[in-house]
């Protein structure tokens, strides 16, 4: 097959790659058929002389779907290879003839996965193959107590690629600032980029960071300089310099100028961003990634960070932290971290839920929960009837009671004579409590959700949207926006216009930068709910988890594993008793080739 036949499948391909988990569910009575009719197409010369096109079709229906689901090959056998004839080639002739489909031990794969999952292998043998020269760390080991988060600073020192995973409050940042202060000390005049895969996770990368530059054990050590305090953090799109074509200014031949690379929230990487990245890191510059990976996935195709952990050759570049700090023992949101972690598949199906009842919450109805600072962590539970007609709105109200400090906090930034000294504490109120849900639509999807909590907010506040805009909007951004500055998942409030008091101006916390609310694009998405997905890389003090069966195709052990992680504080569960059995007792394992080809390289 030619080139020019490639280029209209790989680009049609790419229409299918979306970065909203919502749009895989609502939109697939829109993807089946266009699914099939351009399979159909494709299978039928002059692009295909076999003579099976109805199965050559079904596969590669297959094939498309599967990768709407985030795996980069099926399995296949010799009868499907047969259909698709020339549309289909071994790894081998694929590494000199492009085409569609190549095959191997792993099974199929659409020929932009199989190469982005073979440059992205060649990318960890390469940085695996590097040695480092021996550094004295001795004197550095006292900074941390814990055994593990000493052997993540050790292997830090003496590997170019280094992958730190652990769940929550197991030190991750804490360890990070130590290595950092270490290798600033060490190495003269060092460079340093610390980046994240979405605007939100960049922002609380940069918050812990400056938490743990600013520990007073570290700062008595001398290790800590002025440039440290205020690194910066970014996207990985900004680091990349990916714009509007998605092609990035640094590449294998422009190589980021850096001596280290730190990337957060490392389970959101997907191959093609993971691919992109690693082919920019220079020789001799070291790599961090930091992430749980326990935590879902990326949206996009590949598991990237769930795939590394599997690589036997990789054991001496990776270190999990263990110790959480921030959930003890007796912590309840540990105890279901835990929980949801556990092999439920131990024991009878119909026994989970009254484990978890029993073992860690009780059913109840929902209640106002009050935060302070030294409360014990809480959990609460309310079951969704199952039937699918109740009276939502009663539910949604119990959902708005988390929202109260964010009223009080606009209240008196809307009475005060110096509004401006109230920004601060809307913004910490905001970020005190989110709403978090699996999918967009539904009666308790997070439109929904946002839409029933608009009209709430208003009628607290006695006030009328002008247009879509009202004080106390929260927005997300849904793309990257290279001319605004502002990339998916950047989260702003809005407030009236601090020199034009009849406008409205939109203040994004990530970026210390204020946006003329005219300025924005109408679809910003309005941000009291999020989607789970979305989530990732956020840290509230209070979130309310809602599952119902809308989800069904969604829920899984990582899903709610992530969600109940992003709380601090309390966790709200409302849920379809259905829905909650389902999350706690799937695992997704997603069909990947990156370990088989890693393990090829012969590391």
């Amino acid at each position: 097959m030619d080139k020019s036949v490639h280029k209209l499948v790989d680009k049609r391909v790419g229409k299918f790659e979306d970065n909203s988990v919502d749009k895989q569910i609502s939109h697939q009575s829109e993807v089946l058929p266009w699914l099939s009719m351009w399979s159909n197409y494709l299978t039928q010369a002059p692009f295909s002389q076999s003579a099976q096109a109805v199965s050559a079709s079904h596969t590669l229906q297959q094939l498309i779907e599967a990768s709407l689901q985030g795996d980069s090959c099926i399995e296949t056998d010799s009868t499907q290879l047969e259909a698709l004839g020339d549309l289909a080639v071994s790894s081998e002739i694929a590494a000199i003839q492009v085409a569609p489909c190549v095959y191997d031990q792993q099974g199929l794969a659409l020929y932009r996965y199989w190469n982005l999952e073979q440059r992205l292998a060649d990318q960890i043998c390469r940085l695996k193959r590097q040695t480092t020269q021996a550094m004295d760390i001795s004197s550095y080991q006292a900074l941390l107590n814990d055994e593990y988060q000493q052997a993540a600073l050790k292997m830090a020192m003496q590997q170019w690629l280094s992958i730190i995973t652990g769940g929550p409050g197991t030190g991750k940042t804490y360890t990070l600032a130590r290595i950092i202060a270490a290798l600033n000390q060490m190495i003269p005049d060092i460079r340093i980029a610390m980046a994240a895969p979405t605007g939100k996770a960049a922002q609380r990368m940069q918050e812990a960071l400056q938490n743990s530059f600013n520990d007073p054990k570290l700062l008595e050590s001398g290790l800590v300089t002025d440039e440290l305090r205020h690194q910066n953090t970014q996207t990985l799109h900004r680091l990349l310099g990916l714009g509007h074509q998605q092609v990035p200014r640094f590449h294998a031949k422009q190589p980021l100028p850096y001596d280290v690379i730190v990337v957060d929230e490392a389970s959101m990487l997907d191959l093609n961003l993971a691919t992109l990245l690693l082919e920019a890191v220079p020789d001799s510059c070291r790599i961090i990634l930091l992430g749980d990976a326990n935590q879902l996935a990326s949206v996009d195709v590949g598991s990237v960070l769930a795939d590394l952990q599997q690589v036997e050759a990789l054991t001496e570049n990776r270190v999990q932290l263990k110790n959480s700090r921030r959930f003890s023992d007796e912590a309840k949101i540990g105890q279901l971290a835990r929980f949801i972690q556990a092999q439920q598949d131990q024991i009878e199906h119909h026994a989970v839920l009254p484990k978890l009842e029993s073992e860690i919450v009780a059913p109840s109805s929902l209640q106002a929960i009050a935060l302070s600072e030294c409360m014990p962590d809480l959990i609460q539970l309310e079951y969704l009837p199952q039937q699918s007609d109740f009276e939502v709105e009663p539910y949604q109200q119990k959902l708005m009671y988390g929202f109260q400090g964010y009223v009080d906090a606009l209240k008196a930034y809307l009475q005060s004579l110096e509004p401006e000294h109230e920004i601060e504490r809307v913004i910490q109120s905001f970020d005190d409590y989110r709403i978090l849900a699996a999918v967009r639509h539904g009666p308790v999807g997070i439109e929904q959700l946002n839409r029933f909590a608009e009209l709430w907010l208003n009628q607290q506040l006695k006030q009328i949207a002008i247009g879509d805009w009202y004080v106390g909007r929260p927005v997300m951004m849904t793309y990257n926006d290279y001319q605004l500055g502002i990339s998916n998942g950047d989260i702003g409030i809005c407030f009236k216009h601090r020199s034009q008091s009849q406008q409205f101006e939109v203040f994004f916390p990530s970026l210390n930068k204020w946006i003329a609310a005219h300025r924005l694009p109408r679809n910003m998405q309005t941000a009291f709910a999020l989607t789970i997905h979305k989530s990732q890389g956020s840290e509230f003090s209070h979130t309310a988890v809602v599952l119902d069966q809308a989800a069904e195709k969604l829920l899984s052990q990582e899903l709610i594993y992530t969600a109940i992680t992003r709380a601090k504080k309390v966790v709200t569960l409302l849920a379809d008793p259905s829905a909650l059995l389902q999350a706690l007792t799937i695992r997704t394992v997603r069909r990947s080739g990156l370990v088989h080809k890693i393990n090829l390289s012969g590391l």
